[in-house]
């Protein structure tokens, strides 16, 4: 192999999953103003994708909007194979899109378990290789991000399904670092601790104002600073971080996600 493949690397087309809210939307527009066109998927709320199509648009970027639901794994690739298409091309995929469950591990049904699974992880595989291949195929290096959590890193009560999901999700994004840097194609997790989205019922409230006593910084996390850290992964800057993990979470693993979930005040921060 060439070392200095993707040195020049200036990405220019990207797809994020799943950013008709909350993380996939930050991300979207925070790719948008660092000068990308964007692909914006959405399973169930259009006008949300179209929101932040609009955003996406306001940076003067170009945005192709799909509906996208990864659990499908019969149609997802399809999905993806048509937005890579009618963007022109892929150099950056967010694999954003992802589900959860709170069900204890007794009473968790098969169906419950492969609904989780194969938004999270299966249906994952399935979309970031069409866009490995696709990357490997143009021949000009890439991005390839995946959306995990810190129960990646530390499981939580009534998470099973999840916890196991984003392990594997972790896990394949380590191979595809060690299969894909030969093509100049950077995998690197970002593994969020709570943030203020939908997905933790926090869709309007500001994470500045909330009060996390289990949480170092003291609060949730906004989606634009998640949003941030993809975007510099995303960039030229960021051609030399893969194969890894990287958690955003204001300290929550330093506390345990499960113990810093339960603690009610601040006395922990005291001898």
């Amino acid at each position: 192999m060439s070392p200095a493949r993707g040195k020049h690397f200036e990405p220019r087309r990207a797809i994020v999953t799943g950013s008709d809210s909350g993380i996939g939307r930050a991300t979207a527009v925070a790719l948008a103003a660092a000068g990308m066109d964007v692909g914006v998927t959405w399973r169930s709320d259009r006008e949300g994708a179209e929101r932040t199509a609009a955003e996406v648009r306001g940076h003067g970027a170009r945005a192709v909007v799909a509906q996208l639901d990864v659990s499908d794994l019969s149609r997802c690739g399809e999905v993806v194979d048509g937005m890579i298409g009618e963007l022109g091309g892929i150099d950056v995929f967010v694999n954003n899109a992802g589900a959860g469950t709170r069900t204890p591990v007794l009473e968790l049904s098969l169906d419950e378990w492969n609904r989780v699974v194969d938004t999270d992880l299966t249906g994952a595989f399935v979309c970031l290789q069409r866009a490995a291949r696709a990357m490997v195929s143009a021949g000009r290096g890439g991005r390839l991000i995946a959306v995990t959590s810190v129960h990646a890193h530390q499981p939580m009560v009534g998470s099973s399904a999840y916890d196991a999901a984003k392990h594997g999700l972790d896990g394949l994004m380590k191979n595809l670092a060690l299969e894909l840097g030969e093509h100049g194609i950077t995998s690197v997790s970002v593994a969020p601790g709570e943030i203020a989205t939908p997905m933790t019922d926090q869709a309007d409230g500001d994470p500045w104002t909330e009060e996390r006593p289990g949480i170092p910084l003291g609060r949730p996390g906004d989606a634009r600073e998640v949003a941030a850290l993809i975007a510099f992964l995303a960039s030229s800057q960021g051609g030399y971080v893969s194969g890894t993990s990287v958690v955003v979470d204001g300290g929550m693993l330093q506390m345990g996600p499960q113990a810093g979930a339960s603690i009610a005040d601040d006395r922990w921060r005291r001898i």
